[in-house]
This record gives structure tokens, C-alpha cells and sequence, in this order.
């Protein structure tokens, strides 16, 4: 199997989990958006956007899936199953709506759009992001005061999913200061090599700069 990816932030998380869980699989980068490209990637993805799982017959798309289907094939519990997959589940899906969503707003505007030259900052944006994250942020903050993982006792896919944009905090300027234990579980994902460095020896050209506001 061959994952297509890039650096951006849910390639990123899924290169990450490959790596972590010491998948069996080739890794390229790509930029199915490039000029030329859309032929290539439109049969393996009909979005156009990364990361891709691509095997001898079909493909897979989106990160959720691409880790359970590694997590599967390499018989690991990092996505959770048994009795700790309804929490699992619980997580992925309130992440995505809550803590990462704010992530990716305030992010949006002072990275993304900067990168790629895509318009001004937003103030209101960043204003209802930020808003957002504190929500979010406080009740991750009161959950893991009591643990240590979300899900269990050692790291899961829910952990990774949840610090998607965390990565990349030094464009976007979340207040995570603010919140000691989540800070702390994050400072544990970054003593992970795999989630620290995850293109470690690979072919993977560095993300435009942002360019001043």
C-alpha cells in the first residue's frame, strides 16, 4: 500500500499514525491540486485532497478511516475496539465538532490563508475560533486533570485526532498556556517521535511560509 500525503495538518496526522503504529506501507508526497495532477489522484479520491491510502485494487480517503484501517491491519489497539470503542467514537466525534474545529478556524486564518495566499486575516473569524476553543479547551481541561489518555491508560488514535492543528500552535496562537493538563497530555504526544517528526527521512517538502499579516 502506498499513503499520498503532504505536510499539511490531516496528511500530517496520518502519517503520523503509519508510522506510529510502523505500518506496512510506502509513503509519497503529493499535491493532488497541482497543475497536471487532478488525472492521476480524481480515481483514487474524488475530493482531490490528501491523505490518501492506496492499495493494488481500491483506495481510501479520509485520516479516520486510514487509521482504522492500519490500526487493523497491523492488529493494534490504537483505534480502540471492544468495550473502549464507544468512548473512542465519543471523542473522535466530539473533537471534530468542538476542540478541533476550533483549532482549524483561528488556524484557517493566520496560517492557511497566509500560506496560500487566500485573503486577509478575518478578525470576526478569529474572534469566534478563539471563543470556541476556550469552550472546548475547558472541557478537555477538566477531563484530563483526572487522566492521563483520553481513552484508557496509553495513547489512542482519539489523542492524535484531538491535536490535529496543535502542531502547527506556533502560526496559529491558541492559548494553551491556559490550560496546564492539557498542555501537559500535548507535551506527551511530543515525546512520541512519530507524532513529534513524523516525516523523519522522508521526501517531504517543507509547507509554504507564512507570509505577514
Amino acid at each position: 500500500m502506498k499513503l499520498f500525503f503532504s505536510r499539511n495538518p490531516n496528511p500530517r496526522l496520518a502519517v503520523a499514525v503509519a508510522r506510529t503504529l510502523e505500518a506496512k506501507v510506502e509513503f509519497e508526497f503529493a499535491a493532488p491540486m497541482a497543475p497536471g495532477q487532478a488525472e492521476r489522484f480524481r480515481p483514487l479520491n474524488p475530493n482531490l485532497t490528501l491523505p490518501i491510502l492506496a492499495g493494488s485494487e481500491d483506495s481510501l480517503w479520509e485520516a479516520d478511516a486510514i487509521a482504522c484501517r492500519l490500526s487493523r491491519d497491523m492488529r493494534s489497539d490504537f483505534w480502540r475496539s471492544g468495550d473502549d470503542e464507544p468512548d473512542m467514537i465519543r471523542w473522535l466525534s466530539w473533537g471534530k465538532e468542538n476542540f478541533v474545529r476550533a483549532c482549524d478556524t483561528v488556524h484557517f486564518e493566520r496560517g492557511t490563508k497566509q500560506r496560500y495566499g487566500l485573503g486577509p486575516i478575518d478578525p470576526e473569524k478569529i474572534e469566534e475560533g478563539l471563543g470556541e476553543f476556550r469552550k472546548a479547551a475547558a472541557i478537555l481541561e477538566a477531563e484530563l486533570s483526572r487522566r492521563q489518555w483520553l481513552v484508557g491508560n496509553s495513547v489512542s488514535y482519539a489523542d492524535f485526532r484531538m491535536a490535529t492543528f496543535l502542531p502547527f500552535n506556533d502560526v496559529a496562537g491558541l492559548p494553551l498556556d491556559d490550560y496546564p493538563s492539557v498542555l501537559s497530555w500535548y507535551r506527551q504526544l511530543e515525546d512520541i517521535d512519530a507524532w513529534r517528526d513524523p516525516f523523519k527521512g522522508l521526501d517531504a517538502p517543507q509547507l509554504p511560509p507564512v507570509k505577514p499579516a
